[in-house]
């Protein structure tokens, strides 16, 4: 697989781990803050998720997704 198109894998595995740190972070936090912190990382994961995947539909569409 080409590299540009190995990069868009480890975005969206680094985009599972967000989601991931921000559930648990939700239910150990300790204040209102922390939570807003996680509610931060986890609506930034679905920002960088989404245009990962819309990336990645490019790269389909043109033929350059393996």
């Amino acid at each position: 697989m080409k590299a540009f198109n190995e990069n868009l894998k480890k975005v969206l595995e680094v985009t599972k781990e967000m989601f991931q740190v921000a559930e648990q972070g939700d239910e150990d936090r300790n204040d209102d803050s922390c939570g807003v912190l996680y509610g931060v990382v986890r609506d930034s994961a679905y920002k960088i998720k989404k245009m990962a995947e819309e990336e990645i539909l490019k790269h389909k569409d043109k033929n350059k997704w393996e």
